[in-house]
This record gives structure tokens, sequence and C-alpha cells, in this order.
């Protein structure tokens, strides 16, 4: 039977999700999991893959695997032998045809600035570090251009194969909770590395060194050499991936930040 599974992982210490050559993926410890519960060898389809370093609550992955464990105890049997920086956290039987990527309608992801003095140490890999305020109002007003139907070729690492840089963004906010800041997106998809570049270019306009009108000029100009830097990874996290309800249901709110109530 076909299964999509909810993953939470701390990508710290991983490099990427996706099987490499060398160094340690979170594919490499979900397969290894579903190997050793099941006894051979089986696939996982990711719905997206995240860079080294950045992390995820929800994301979504779909695999084949044998009736003989309940879905209901499949996290379990899989935590069991996971290590403590993946966790699956649901399980739920799709039709066979699901796919995890070309399935999604919509991506949440959210980007948090640490904008304390002094980084505390135990933050340092959960946020990036930008000491100093910054200009929250205008950060958002910049990311209200992001919304609708665009071309984002400005806002994609220069190495991306994508066949189109044309993409639907649903949501962008940014918003303040005490010394954090958060850049909130939703969309149909996203280019290499175009979350981290945004957020990038947001940092600049909270720190006046553009103004939020630049968002929307780069957007016509789709000149990468004009879009601010690619964000550390550290501060990104993959929070939710969604599809159409019939697939699988809506993931339940996670209260890991203070957010406010409409977008847990």
């Amino acid at each position: 039977m076909r299964v999509a599974l909810r993953v939470a992982y701390e990508g710290t210490g991983f490099f990427g999700f996706e099987r490499q050559k060398q160094g340690r993926t979170v594919q490499d410890e979900l397969e290894a999991a579903l190997l050793e519960t099941y006894g051979r060898p089986i696939r996982v389809v990711p719905a997206g893959r995240t860079d080294a370093g950045v992390h995820a609550v929800g994301q979504v992955v779909h695999c084949d695997v044998d009736a003989n464990v309940p879905v209901e105890k499949i996290p379990y049997a899989l935590n069991t032998r996971l290590p403590p920086d993946v966790r699956v956290w649901e399980a739920h039987v799709v039709p066979s045809e699901f796919h995890a990527r070309k399935d999604a309608i919509r991506k949440r992801y959210v980007y948090r600035f640490d904008t304390r003095p002094i980084r505390l140490p135990f933050l340092r890999t959960f946020s990036a570090h930008v000491p100093g305020r910054l200009d929250v109002e205008r950060m958002a007003e910049a990311a209200r251009y992001l919304v609708g139907t665009h071309d984002f070729r400005a806002f994609r690492n220069l190495g991306s194969s994508a066949r189109t840089t044309v993409r639907t963004v649903f949501r962008a906010e940014v918003f303040a909770r005490g010394f954090d800041v958060f850049f909130l997106v939703e969309g149909d998809g996203f280019l290499y590395h175009m979350v981290r570049i945004l957020a990038g270019t947001l940092l600049e306009v909270g720190r006046n060194r553009r103004t939020p009108e630049d968002v929307a000029r780069l957007l016509t100009s789709g000149r990468r050499e004009e879009a601010g830097p690619t964000a550390p990874p550290e501060g990104l996290w993959l929070f939710h991936v969604y599809y159409p309800p019939h697939l699988l249901p809506d993931p339940p709110a996670v209260q890991l930040f203070d957010f406010p109530e409409d977008i847990r």
C-alpha cells in the first residue's frame, strides 16, 4: 500500500534531504528505518528537496510499504529506528497514484531572523542572526509585492535548472515576535534557493538598504545580480505541504512558534 508520511527534522546534521554520494541525508535515515521495519529496501519520494542545514516541520514523503504494520503504528515503528533529529509524526494511506511532489498544491516556508544583540548559543542552528533593529513594517510592505503570479527569475540561484521561473505566491507576510522576525511565504512551488534569496532581499529592506518598491522592480527586471544575497540555511523551515483534501488531509496546527492563530 502507498502511504504518505509527514516528517520533521533538524537540518543541522544533514547534507540535505536527498541521498548523495557523500554525507548524511534525511533520505538515508528514513530508508534505513524502513528497511529495518519491513525487511526490504523501500524508496521514499519527498515533496521537496531541502538543502543542507534547512529544517522541516511538515515535509511529506510517499512510499510503498507492506500492510503488516497498521498505518497508525507506522510513525512509532519508524521513530524507534530513527535518530533523534528525524521524526515521522503522521502516516496516511493514500491512493496508489499519489505523488508527494507532483500532487502538492501549496507549500509553506518560514524564515526566522534573530535580532538579539548577542546570539544565544542554543538558537544558532535554528535562525539567522541579524543583530539590530529591523523595520518590520517596510519588510511586510515589500513582501506584499510578492503575492500573485510572477516571474521570479531574479530570486533563483543561477544554477537552477527549472524549465519555467513563473510561480504563484498565495501569501507573503513579515511579522515580529519579540526579538524574532518571521518571513512566511506560501506558494504553488519555489525555485532553487528562492525563499532564501527572498529572505535576503527583505532583510536589506528591513535594514533600509532598499525600498519596498525595489522588490516590485526586481520582479520586472528579472536580474539575479540586483536582488539581495542568499540568506543562510539555518533560518529556513519547510513548515507544511498541502494537497487536495481527497488525497491527503491538511496537517494539524503546529504551535512551534508564537504565530498568529490563522497561520499555525
